[in-house]
């Protein structure tokens, strides 16, 4: 595989008898997902529900930044499926000739600021990451993270009451970038930082986090995609599986981890 991929690399080895609606057996063997870090737990889900009454096959599902994951795309490594934490990414192989078909939207998500469970820094507003000392954890500028927490920031300092400066304040209080946002998240586990902007469904599944409310009226949604890679070994269980995702089945998984219908913006 050329380049380095950084995420957590799962095996799913599932028997299973039936068939694919359309899939050749010779199409069964495995199907190498790229998916946002974000998605680990959405797709520690669906794959076996998704392979309980289909033909015999093997994930093999590696996380990290959907930017990373894109990069490696584009430099060869083999892949199957891209399922990312934004559209752009998705895209971006599209016009570079490089997927299957066009991007599929499959979930939307809304955003949550998380701080440690006992939180120290006393953070009761999202005015307070602004104050003075507080240690904000974020990721790295390409990830898809990153400029949603851009536009959520922005969009708090049209709220009555927060200072003209409050982006450059919250920007001066970042103390580190991470590779993903669920290297994000490990951090504020930790107490490494006192704050950070995460997805709401990653908020949810810690219970070593707390959130800190964001003001009623200021939202900003998350929008995920997917793409079958252009030279997928296994193209149809691909472009299956990922047609499943984004129907009613992968739906109610993807809602009972706390994300929303894509398009459908924020809950």
């Amino acid at each position: 595989m050329i380049g380095r991929i950084r995420g957590l690399i799962v095996a799913f080895a599932l028997l299973a008898t039936g068939a694919i609606g359309g899939c050749a057996p010779a199409d069964g063997g495995e199907v190498t997902v790229f998916a946002a870090a974000s998605l680990r737990d959405v797709l520690e889900r669906a794959i076996p529900a998704w392979t309980a009454d289909r033909l015999s096959v093997r994930f093999v599902v590696s996380t990290d930044s959907s930017a990373a994951l894109r990069a490696q795309i584009e430099q060869g490594a083999p892949a199957d499926l891209f399922l990312s934490a934004d559209t752009a990414n998705p895209a971006r192989l599209a016009d570079a000739g490089l997927a299957d078909g066009e991007p599929v939207p499959f979930a939307a998500a809304a955003l949550a600021i998380v701080v440690p469970g006992d939180n120290p820094a006393d953070l009761r507003s999202p005015a307070d990451l602004a104050r003075d000392g507080v240690r904000i954890i974020a990721a790295g500028p390409d990830v898809p993270i990153t400029a949603y927490a851009d536009r959520l920031v922005a969009a708090l300092t049209r709220v009555d009451g927060y200072p003209a400066d409050f982006v450059a304040r919250y920007e001066g209080n970042v103390r580190s970038r991470e590779d993903n946002v669920r290297a994000v998240l490990a951090k504020v586990e930790l107490g490494e930082g006192d704050a950070a902007i995460v997805y709401a469904p990653d908020a949810r599944s810690s219970d070593r986090l707390a959130s800190v409310p964001i003001p009623a009226g200021v939202r900003v949604a998350a929008s995920y995609a997917g793409v079958v890679v252009r030279d997928a070994v296994a193209a149809d269980a691909a472009r299956a599986f990922l047609a499943w995702l984004a129907g009613p089945d992968g739906a109610a998984i993807l809602a009972d981890l706390g994300f929303s219908p894509a398009g459908s913006g924020v809950p």
